[in-house]
């Protein structure tokens, strides 16, 4: 972790008042399976005692849910209603996701209920399209409630590869050769050209997607067509990257203004690439913590992943990837997650816990920075 002192935020030194916790899991993205482990996890993490938390489950069609049988469980510390797979019913394994049926949420469900000025956060554990991409931030905005993670602009830019990539170049920050094109302007003569300027293999993905859902590898121009079909499945923008033989190194980023950054970790996968399944299913993927860097080489790469939470406006948290191109051009920026995976076997959290921060403060951390971005933001906007 850098060196210095941790950014401060408001309430950290106040007494530990009850907070109101909405928990906000599931979504309409191909990524509700992963956000409703998530929640599971960090409602089993977080201290009863200093929240009262509203747990609102999203199902896959997009009906909004108030889950009081997972509320009355974390109240009571009793196991959490869900479905467990083959790995038994330890709310820390990967198999745990949270139930997410209830009475229909409305309007006034994230009220608090509590004393006379209890503050309220949202944490919204939503992976993807409608979710991490500024849509439901813009709904909390409207509804003057503090949540963690990046603000509208953040979230929109970051989730959006293309855009993203956009602004990194501009920002100055290292990046792979990649090209952008919409569903219609795809021609049989575009796909000849991305050959011509990438070479095969290359990586083919939907431009707002994250776990690596869409996401293939292109050998030849067969693949290729598929790949893009496959891409253009999730989303109507495609993002074709050359291919980088490199190491992965990924490091977690806390903070707004002035954010703090982990040490690195490093992922060799068990597949071709760090696919969905090496993520969730076969959890066959190493990851090294920290990862084999030199003093230099960390120095160099955590600089880079906090320029990069900067340029794209993230707040909060985010998880910012790099290919190594050792002997080549060093760092190159792959992405910046602004919701990554939260369970205590993902990345964001472990590297954390390597940087001497565990899980249960790490969560009270972001709700922290949460209720600093949002009192500072209402008086900007209210006047």
């Amino acid at each position: 972790m850098t060196d210095g002192p941790r950014e401060r935020v408001d309430g950290e030194g106040d007494e530990r008042e009850r907070i109101h916790l909405i928990v906000l899991y599931g979504g309409e993205s191909a990524e509700h399976d992963v956000s409703c482990v998530t929640a599971a996890h960090v409602l089993r993490a977080v201290d009863p005692s200093r929240y009262r938390v509203t747990p609102i489950g999203i199902s896959e069609s997009g009906r909004w849910s108030v889950a009081n049988d997972v509320a009355g469980a974390v109240e009571s510390g009793t196991p959490l209603p869900g479905r467990l797979d083959a790995a038994g019913d330890d709310p820390f394994e990967p198999g745990v996701a949270l139930a997410h049926g209830g009475p229909l949420a409305s309007s006034r469900s994230g009220e608090p209920a509590g004393p006379p000025g209890e503050r309220t956060v949202a944490l919204p554990l939503l992976h993807g399209p409608l979710g991490e991409d500024g849509t439901v931030q813009g709904f909390f905005e409207l509804a003057d409630i503090a949540y963690v993670g990046a603000g509208v602009l953040g979230s929109a830019v970051a989730l959006d590869k293309a855009m993203s990539k956009q602004v990194l170049g501009a920002a100055g920050i290292p990046q792979p050769g990649y090209a952008a094109f919409a569903e219609h302007e795809r021609t049989t003569e575009l796909e000849a050209q991305l050959v011509e300027r990438f070479g095969l293999p290359c990586f083919v993905k939907p431009a707002n997607m994250g776990s690596s859902v869409g996401v293939s590898k292109a050998h030849d121009g067969d693949e290729l067509r598929a790949a893009i079909d496959l891409a253009l499945s999730y989303d109507e923008w495609v993002v074709v990257e050359e291919f980088v033989d490199g190491r992965e190194i990924e490091l977690a980023v806390l903070g707004n203004e002035d954010p703090i950054v982990s040490v690195a970790g490093e992922i060799v996968p068990g597949e071709e690439f760090y696919s969905y399944e090496d993520k969730y299913v076969t959890d066959a993927a190493q990851l090294l913590i920290p990862a084999p860097l030199s003093d230099d080489e960390l120095a160099t790469v955590q600089a880079l992943a906090i320029d990069v939470f900067r340029a794209l406006r993230c707040q909060g948290l985010a998880r910012v990837d790099f290919f190594y191109e050792e002997g080549g051009r060093g760092f190159l920026c792959n992405e910046a997650n602004t919701m990554p995976g939260f369970t205590p076997i993902s990345m964001y959290p472990k590297l954390w816990a390597a940087s001497g921060i565990d899980y249960p403060e790490l969560i009270d951390r972001l709700v922290a920075l949460a209720l600093d971005r949002h009192s500072r933001r209402r008086r900007n906007t209210k006047h």
